[in-house]
């Protein structure tokens, strides 16, 4: 997303909110920083932490953080233990 447009991207955090349950989103005005965050509610098992499945996640764009969440969730489900 190259235009910044505030209720575009509220929109699709709320749609992913819908979509990835298991995380709360935020957006973070630092310089230096990603905007967009999201933060599982539940940590990682030791064995999806060693698979590469994080309990915070920080992306420029919601379009990438999105990415990032679908590849999480894979991490997940194949690691349940």
């Amino acid at each position: 997303m190259t235009d910044h447009d505030p209720e575009r991207e509220q929109r699709l955090i709320e749609l992913l909110g819908t979509i990835h349950r298991g995380w709360r989103y935020q957006a973070r005005n630092v310089p230096g920083l990603p905007r967009w965050w999201a933060c599982r509610y539940q940590p990682v098992t030791p064995a999806q932490h060693a698979a590469g499945a994080r309990d915070v996640l920080a992306r420029t764009t919601v379009r990438r953080l999105a990415q990032a969440l679908g590849r999480q969730d894979e991490i997940t489900h194949i690691i349940r233990a």
